[in-house]
């Protein structure tokens, strides 16, 4: 793939089909709830119009699990970040089923937007659950978590900001724990591998794989509190 962007895509955009109900949601909820990239960073609270706990969200597939934290947590704000139009389509669609306010989409490359729209020391937590594993050994350099990504993901954190990936492909957990381990900023919360947080809801694929056996791996780290 050609990388004139500057970096390897994490991805690959597919032209997956969007449902009427969809296209409806792009179309009404968009305007609303969706921010446009541009290369110039970004007032999250005047995005949100309020000054609450900023959490990114990057990769958040259909948007159900990003649906239901913030249901949840209606004291904290989603950033959302995901470039595929059905899943940006259901994630508004179920906005506006469930009447959610604390919740923006940028539809954009999620490297781009944090070099160019996030500035440092601005977010309170990332949420990075089930990236594409991209598990054929050829393919791992396409993966989102690799060293350079990171150590740029840090500097948008407050201190004490959180990092919580999740993952069910356990040699990409391994490659996580890895590179979280080697950021001198991030710390640990647990041994290596940490129980799922309470706020990250099971998803119907995770629960068939767990009766199957398949193992989640959940790593949670912190950024240093001194700068």
């Amino acid at each position: 793939m050609p990388e004139q962007h500057g970096h390897i895509r994490s991805y690959v955009l597919r032209q997956g089909r969007v449902s009427n109900a969809q296209q409806r949601a792009l179309d009404t909820l968009k305007p609303r709830f969706g921010i446009a990239y541009e290369a110039k960073p970004l007032d999250l609270d005047h995005a949100f119009g309020r000054s609450a706990t900023k959490i990114l969200e990057i990769g958040f597939g259909m948007g159900e699990t990003t649906a239901t934290i913030a249901a949840a947590h209606p004291e904290n704000d989603y950033l959302a970040l995901e470039v595929h139009n059905p899943g940006v389509g259901s994630l508004l669609k179920q906005i506006g089923e469930q009447e959610l306010t604390n919740i923006r989409i940028i539809q954009h490359d999620a490297v781009e937007v944090l070099r160019d729209m996030i500035p440092d020391a601005t977010l309170d937590g990332v949420h990075i659950f089930f990236p594409d594993p991209w598990h054929k050994a050829r393919h791992n350099k396409r993966r989102l978590i690799q060293s350079p990504f990171i150590a740029q993901l840090v500097q948008k954190l407050k201190p004490g900001g959180y990092i919580h990936a999740a993952t069910d492909w356990q040699d990409y957990a391994e490659q996580i724990l890895a590179v979280f381990s080697a950021e001198p900023q991030l710390q640990n919360t647990a041994q290596d591998y940490a129980p799922r947080p309470e706020y990250r809801p099971l998803t119907k694929f995770e629960q068939r794989g767990l009766r199957l056996g398949h193992g989640v791996w959940d790593l949670v780290f912190r950024r240093q509190e001194s700068l």
